[in-house]
């Protein structure tokens, strides 16, 4: 499993090969921007070069982002139809209490996170009552990364994150780890599906498989509305899982997502917290940083 991650034909695996491409896709992406990295410390006048091409390429990318996110609510409004015109009593409910399940997942990650701070030295009512305009914001918008601005003056204004640390765990955060979108929501899906083709969703092996490809899957995953659905659609063929299930939840996905995207800040911020405990230094010297 581990060398199926491994690209041998970057191309091949850009048309969603194997059950693995996208994993593929994305260590193929860290591997290239390290060597960019290194191309642009070698020889700055060619690194600025590539550092505008990606920067074009990104400007193309987030206008296409923007299309499809304009276009999505009709697209929820007409699967919402759909689901209910189709669906019974009973099958309605059972959306619900996912619904319900996923937000009991949030909350205790919420409290973990709590209990981080505590660890770290903090008080976590102050904390969250801090923080409560930036979640509240990343509740309202469901986006990640529109909510790092907030993320970065709340640390550093409110919690007193130095701006280096700030810096780093807004945009990391925004993308990579996502508790909620890149975390519960694909780990609950996998452990649903898995009776269906019976594995045993309890047992070791499958617990530690499935851990290690959403900590992988969750690099790369877009700090936007939806983002939940790519994680799913990145674990689930990884881990030989059918993907159905996601078609059939993306009716309800925008109401679990607020709450996802709410989390997935705040681990962020919590972040932050915890590595400014851990490092006090930093932040104290602006030569070394």
């Amino acid at each position: 499993m581990i060398v199926s991650f491994v690209p041998t034909n970057i191309f091949s695996d850009l048309t969603g090969s194997r059950d693995s491409s996208i994993i593929a896709v994305v260590i193929f992406g860290i591997m290239s921007g390290i060597a960019a990295l290194l191309v642009a410390r070698d020889k700055p006048e060619q690194g600025q070069a590539i550092k505008k091409f990606i920067e074009a390429t990104q400007l193309v990318v987030m206008q296409l982002v923007k299309i499809v996110m304009s276009l999505t609510p009709y697209g929820i409004l007409a699967l919402m139809t759909y689901v209910v015109a189709s669906s019974n009593g009973s099958d309605i409910l059972n959306l619900i209490s996912f619904v319900l399940a996923s937000y009991v997942a949030i909350a205790i990650m919420f409290a973990i996170h709590g209990m981080m701070v505590v660890l770290a030295g903090g008080n976590p009512r102050e904390y969250f009552k801090k923080v409560w305009p930036v979640l509240s914001f990343a509740f309202a918008t469901r986006s990640s990364a529109a909510t790092i601005p907030l993320t970065i003056k709340t640390q550093v204004e409110e919690l007193k994150v130095p701006t280096p640390i700030a810096n780093l765990s807004a945009t990391f955060g925004a993308t990579i780890g996502q508790n909620g979108c890149a975390g519960i929501y694909p780990a609950m899906l996998a452990v649903m599906v898995a009776p269906t083709v019976g594995v045993d969703p309890t047992s070791i092996g499958f617990i530690l498989s499935l851990l290690g490809i959403i900590a992988i899957s969750s690099f790369g995953i877009a700090g936007v509305g939806g983002g939940a659905t790519f994680a799913a659609l990145v674990v689930l063929p990884a881990m030989g899982l059918p993907v159905t299930l996601v078609a059939l939840l993306i009716s309800i996905e925008p109401l679990i997502d607020m709450g996802r995207t709410a989390l997935n800040v705040n681990g962020a911020i919590t972040t932050g917290v915890v590595t400014t405990r851990l490092l006090p230094d930093v932040g104290a010297d602006p030569a070394r940083d």
